[in-house]
């Protein structure tokens, strides 16, 4: 059985769960394949009226949604309503992804018959993928990243259905979360639910699931990997692991600022974001560094959401534990709170010890690495792994330039002064990053984009017109954006 677990006081909350076994998972993912077959039919309006449908329902329920939340991770009452919130509009605006049709990146070369050799009518644009989707769900975002997340609302935009594995951190406000969206869908079961360990694995390994996405570590993400692996068929796999997100502080740069806005960053949620600051780089400046130590000093930790997650932040600080600690907060209450800490070391100490120093603690720690000249830099920065994000603070613009070229190639969010932590849903944005940051640099998890995971090209060549789909006929009755012969337009 699975329970839920207060991290404050330590207590079990909600009902207990039963695990789902392999005939409970076949039986799940067997139905959402069927829910499936009929969605991916539904016509794009109708679809998006569905998406809305479930951002209506999560945001009506949820004085009983954060209040269920909150007794299994503690993350508090205007955390949880604001996330219920982002969770509503990322249905919301796939919605509005799919209504647009962009998406499907329509195109439509007609045929040349003067080219040498003669060309044909060839159209071309995205589908669905034919089965179903796992999603794996995260610890630190019970509503946003979880079975109602950003990985669930893109592949049903997309017209796929879904069966996540709940998070043994929330398994009750999983099952809660998924009732209330099957109740709005007009197939209850393209969203099914699986709990338990061992559920996961055969959830990603049944023959039926054709991708998988995952929020969570580097040996979670090797581990689903390791399971596909041993698929007859492979399939595709979007994971968001490690990232320790640096930061880049140039002597330009306002420092009081900084150190303030470095310390709320880092605290944010007990550092439980995978965007958290893990790594600053600043001036050789002993003010900046009181300023610093100060900031740090001040804040105060929180119980974090699961021995798990409580024991692998204290290994990481017993791992930093031989570089000097700049500052550390303030305990925490409860037996699953940690304290925040500031490791500090110079820049050729910090060389020294690459690649192991700049592995991921996830939690509310960072190292902070002092540098003598900004031209030290480029060296050090090149030798970094992918981050999901990349930070730079400078008030002259002129002063980053090098700088910015080598972090522009090792992260896919690049931000001007400003903090790592919270990420806009938006159509523009990008959470991915090279390895370990991701598994797929060209793919974000978050955004408008976030579609493109769970969609396959297909091109028709000389396709009878009757059979050819809406969006590629040559009335365009949908008026998607398409394409025509090298020119964009609807």
């Amino acid at each position: 059985m699975i329970y839920g677990h207060n991290p404050r006081t330590g207590e079990t909350v909600g009902s207990a769960l039963p695990e789902t076994d392999r005939a409970g998972v076949d039986m799940v993912v067997s139905a959402a394949a069927a829910a499936g077959a009929a969605w991916r039919a539904t016509p794009a309006a109708e679809r998006a009226e569905a998406l809305e449908a479930v951002a209506d329902a999560l945001t009506a329920k949820v004085d009983e949604l954060w209040q269920t939340a909150d007794s299994e991770t503690a993350l508090g009452e205007v955390r949880l309503r604001g996330e219920v919130a982002r969770t509503a509009g990322q249905f919301r605006l796939f919605a509005q992804v799919i209504r647009d049709g962009g998406y499907l990146d329509a195109i439509v070369d007609h045929a040349d018959p003067s080219a040498t050799p003669p060309r044909p009518d060839v159209r071309r644009m995205k589908q669905p993928l034919a089965g179903v989707v796992a999603v794996f769900a995260a610890s630190n975002f019970p509503f946003a990243f979880s079975v109602a997340g950003g990985d669930t609302a893109s592949a049903l935009a997309a017209g796929c259905a879904v069966v996540v594995k709940a998070h043994p951190g929330h398994p009750n406000t999983s099952e809660q979360v998924a009732r209330i969206v099957r109740k709005a869908l007009p197939y209850p079961d393209l969203l099914g639910l699986v709990q338990g360990m061992q559920a996961g694995a055969d959830l990603v390994q049944h023959p039926g699931v054709v991708a998988a996405g995952f929020t969570g570590s580097v040996p979670g993400g090797k581990a689903i990997q390791g399971l596909i692996d041993q698929r007859e068929v492979p399939i595709p796999f979007f994971g968001e692991l490690g990232s320790v997100n640096p930061v880049v502080v140039l002597p330009s740069a306002p420092m009081a600022e900084v150190a303030t806005g470095f310390a709320t960053s880092l605290t944010m949620g007990v550092g439980q974001f995978c965007t958290n600051p893990g790594l600053m780089f600043v001036p050789e400046d002993d003010e900046l560094r009181k300023a610093l130590a100060a900031a740090v000093e001040g804040t105060t930790g929180g119980p974090m959401l699961g021995e798990r997650i409580r024991d692998g932040y204290l290994g990481g600080l017993q791992r930093l534990g031989e570089l000097p600690v700049l500052a550390e907060g303030k305990a925490g209450e409860g037996s699953l709170a940690v304290t925040p800490t500031v490791f500090t070391t110079d820049l050729d100490s910090f060389a020294a010890k690459l690649p192991g120093i700049n592995e991921e603690c996830f939690g509310p720690a960072s190292i902070v690495v002092t540098y003598r000249e900004v031209s030290d830099l480029r060296a050090v920065l090149e030798r970094l792994e992918g981050s999901l994000t990349a930070t730079v603070h400078a008030t002259d613009p002129s002063e980053a330039g090098e700088v910015a070229e080598v972090l522009g190639r090792k992260a896919g969010r690049l931000i001007w002064n400003g903090w790592p932590t919270g990420v806009a849903v938006c159509w523009a944005m990008h959470h991915g990053g090279p390895w370990p940051a991701s598994t797929s640099a060209a793919h974000t998890s978050v955004g408008a984009t976030a579609i493109d995971r769970w969609l396959v090209p297909t091109a028709y060549q000389d396709w009878p017109g009757e059979l050819l789909p809406e969006e590629l006929r040559d009335d365009n009755p949908l008026g998607v954006p398409r394409r025509v012969d090298g020119a964009l337009g609807r």
